[in-house]
């Protein structure tokens, strides 16, 4: 400490103490590794993800809101109040975002769920050369248990 600072401890009563900051107090926490559970697909894994991402910033910006409400109060400055107010904005988008995670994780089992394998309207890709092979070839298949044969080619010649 500085002379000064002995000066005004001792002036105000104050016992000599060292303000050291240890470099532990500003370390940020371990992240914990993502899980990954095997069993489940890939949608499960992102959806579980996600949710607790979503989870964890609306923590953080509950306790942020807590904090800048305190130095609002102490301060009574319009500005640590405009922050405030942006902040639980910010904490209510991220919980709407967490109720659309909802949505569309429930749109994405339904479409799985009625996914449908039946074509109806289907496209072919091709010379007109091979639409015309297809559909001979087509003419020469069984129907019913017996095989026609087509002696007649595209032209209409026998």
């Amino acid at each position: 400490m500085s002379k000064l600072e002995d000066s005004v401890n001792e002036i105000l009563g104050l016992e000599k103490t060292e303000n050291k900051i240890a470099v532990a107090d500003f370390e940020q926490p371990i992240p914990v590794p993502r899980k990954i559970d095997e069993k489940k697909t890939d949608i499960d894994n992102d959806y579980d993800y996600s949710r607790e991402n979503y989870y964890n910033l609306i923590e953080k910006g509950q306790q942020a809101i807590e904090g800048i409400l305190d130095i609002a109060k102490e301060g009574q400055h319009p500005r640590a109040y405009e922050v405030a107010g942006q902040l639980i904005g910010q904490v209510a988008q991220v919980t709407d975002k967490l109720q659309d995670l909802q949505k569309k994780l429930k749109d994405l089992k339904e479409v799985t769920k009625k996914s449908d394998t039946k074509i109806q309207n289907a496209l072919f890709v091709g010379s007109t050369a091979e639409l015309q092979k297809m559909l001979q070839a087509k003419k020469d298949e069984t129907i019913e248990g017996k095989v026609t044969e087509s002696k007649e080619d595209n032209t209409g010649d026998k």
